[in-house]
Formats: C-alpha cells, structure tokens, sequence
C-alpha cells in the first residue's frame, strides 16, 4: 500500500533523537503501524527492531521475563518499535525498566486505547513519554492521498470557482466514507461500504467489547445507533438509559470505553457565567463520519442530517489539529456550534451549510456583543466574504478553505 504523509509525522519525528518514550495512540486501523514503520525506516543507518504483541510468545516473554525478552530483543538495538502495546499487562513496569537500563535505546509504542496505555503503561512512566494521538485522515491528508496537484492548490487557496467545485465533490465524498487510509484508497464504493462495515464490527466493537468485559451485543449496538443519530446533540442520559437498557452508572461507564476507544467525542460547554450559560451537557460526535455512516447504513447525499455530518466534520478537523473545543448554549436558547481558544484569544465558529449572504444568527451576534472576540468564522458550502460586528471581523468562509486556514492557525 502507497504511503500517505501524515501530519503528525513531522511533530513526531522531532522527539526521534529525545530521550523520552514516543507513544502513538489512536484507533485501530488509522495507520498508526504504517506510519511509524515509515520513520524507523528513514533511519536506516541505526539497528531497529519492531515487534507486535499481536505475537503470543512475545506478548507473554515480555510480561513474564523482562530479562529474556531484553536479551533477545534488545541487545544491539537502537531503536525499538512495539506495536499493540495495550495487550501487554502491567507494560508500565516493564517499560520503565528498559528505559531505566537501557539508555541507549529510543522507544516507541503503539496501542488502539488510550485507556489501556493510560491504566498499565503511562502512568509508570511519567517524565519519560511523550504522547500523540493519530486520527483518520484529516481532509488535507485525504486530498493529498487523492491528487497532489489539486492538493497543492488547495493549500495555496488560490483558486478559481471551478475549482472550489472539484473540491467539493471530494469534500462530499469525505463526508460520506470518512478518512480511515484504506477506505480513503480503496475506489469502488461497495468495496467501501464493505471494508467500513467489516472495520466497525471487527475492530471498534470488539475493543468496546473486550475493554469492559460486554456480553450483551444487544444493548451495545443499541447504544452506539442511538448515539449516531444523535450528533451534534445534548446528551440526555435518561432517554439513552431507557433505549439502551443500561442503567446510569453502565451507561456512563460504556460511553467512557466509546470515548477512550476513538469512536466518539462528547465536547463539553465554554462558559464563564454559572448563572447563565449551561455547564454540565455534553454534546455528541463521531471521529470518523465513515464509521458514523455505516452504523446508520446510509451513504445518501439526500438525507435529512447532511447539516449535522457537516457540523460534525467541521469538529473533526479541530480536534485533529489539536484544539480543545467546546460549545457555547446559554439558558435562553443562543447557541454557538464551537469555541476555541488560540493564544489565550476565544475565536467562535458558526457551521451554517447554505449560506448565501452575509445575516448572522442572533446567537453569534449575542456571543460576539458578549465576549467580543476579534474574529469569527461562519463555515459554509461555498459563501466567502466578511464584514464587522463592533470590533470583531466575521470571516465567512467555505468548509474546504476553512480546512486550509486551520493549517495556518
């Protein structure tokens, strides 16, 4: 399979000649694998080894007999790759003492939960790891898997109305099938279809499953469609509760697994006013739309939630540049799709899909009379313009570009 830069890797392989741990975590599938195998390899001058725990006989060695498994694994070895990190008990102790003893080796770990790694590995290790998570691909790395000339205008932002449009149909085709690499690469649409379903049931439920101990197949594939006709929704625990069957502590329990296993995001509220602003509600998406649209098997263009799969991908790709994200809702019903801060700066995004002038919703405008922020963003299919409220400028703006300016940000 061809290799598609991510771009993550160049924030990665900074940490390389450090000293510390690097650990890749993410969902299973995203080509966690793939891309570190790829920076090992640029190094072809050092002595690497990469093993998987996958591997039984290796998993049980490492668990068992640290001194054996660091006698046949690691004597002459520069760098070491483990891959499927998380099968591993108790990998902290084990890993700490390596790196405590073997000074010499720059270490690297993969692991499909963050609450795995988090629970038996990074906790042991604190001051000797650095972290990243990697996603699907975002939809730069997508373009950029597609048609690297297109790719290369699409960062420059240069371009003509034509084509805005040839990026809009991959922006569709984004949204329908989402960014896992080998969906992104496969070409046939039922092959798609298929492959995501198999990734859904092979990979994500069997994590779900296997993280808390779930027996009862029912009531989690309940859950999980319910939740995904839901995104871009308050999360009502009650109502989840009675369609799910799961009791309140279960229910919190398993939405937790869906979190920590890349398959959801639950954004919490921005607000400053105790009084006035909600608080405790958790809105619902998806980290992949792909997945998202294989659980509800609808990968129609005509549908009723293209607004929200919109909405959704506009929080997707925040998240993969590593924004911390929140909503803003007051109690009188103003609303604002997402926040972000930058620089100690709040900059709100409005996702609107059909734009076509310049009117803001009452919301933004309460949000921007209330905190105002020198700029905002209003998303939308193809609108582009601006124009000042007060002091702030109110930048409208397509979502491909919008993708683009996030780069720069």
């Amino acid at each position: 399979m061809v290799y598609i830069f991510r771009d993550i890797e160049k924030e990665l392989i900074k940490f390389i000649k450090s000293p510390e741990i690097i650990a890749v975590v993410g969902a299973r599938q995203v080509g966690k694998t793939t891309l570190i195998t790829n920076i090992v390899n640029k190094f072809n001058k050092k002595k690497v080894k990469v093993i998987t725990f996958d591997n039984i006989d290796i998993l049980n060695l490492f668990v068992n007999n640290i001194e054996s498994f660091i006698k046949l694994y690691i004597k002459d070895v520069d760098i070491l790759f483990i891959d499927e990190l998380h099968y591993a008990k108790d990998s902290g102790r084990s890993l700490k003492y390596i790196y405590d003893t073997n000074k010499h080796i720059k270490i690297i770990i993969s692991g499909s939960s963050a609450i795995e790694l988090s629970i038996q590995s990074l906790r042991y290790l604190v001051g000797r790891v650095v972290s990243f998570e990697l996603y699907s691909f975002s939809f730069s790395e997508y373009l950029r898997s597609k048609d690297s000339k297109l790719y290369d205008l699409y960062l420059s932002s240069n371009y003509k109305e034509t084509i805005l449009k040839i990026l809009n149909r991959y922006f569709e085709e984004y949204l329908l099938f989402g960014g896992y690499p080998r969906i992104v690469l496969e070409k046939d649409i039922n092959s798609k279809k298929k492959l995501l379903s198999n990734i859904y049931n092979t990979y994500v439920l069997r994590d779900i499953k296997e993280l808390e101990n779930i027996k009862d197949d029912f009531k989690l594939y309940t859950l999980i469609k319910a939740l995904s006709i839901q995104i871009g929704n308050l999360i009502n625990y009650s109502e989840l509760s009675v369609i799910s069957g799961y009791n309140y502590v279960q229910l919190k329990s398993v939405l937790n697994i869906f979190e920590k296993t890349y398959v959801c995001k639950f954004i919490s509220p921005f607000y400053t006013n105790k009084r006035t602003e909600l608080v405790k509600s958790k809105m619902i998406y998806f980290l992949d739309l792909g997945i998202r649209n294989s659980i509800i098997n609808n990968f129609s263009l005509d549908r009723s939630d293209l607004g929200a799969l919109k909405e959704n991908f506009v929080l997707i790709e925040l998240l993969k540049k590593n924004y911390d994200v929140r909503y803003w809702r007051t109690k009188h019903g103003a609303e604002v799709d997402f926040i972000i801060e930058i620089n100690n700066k709040i900059i709100p995004i409005e996702v609107k899909s059909n734009l076509k002038n310049e009117n803001l919703t009452n919301s933004l405008i309460s949000f921007i009379t209330k905190y105002k922020p020198e700029k905002a963003y209003v998303v939308s299919n193809s609108f582009e313009s601006q124009r000042k409220i007060n002091n702030t400028n109110v930048i409208f703006i397509p979502f491909v570009k919008f993708t683009t300016l996030l780069l720069e940000l």
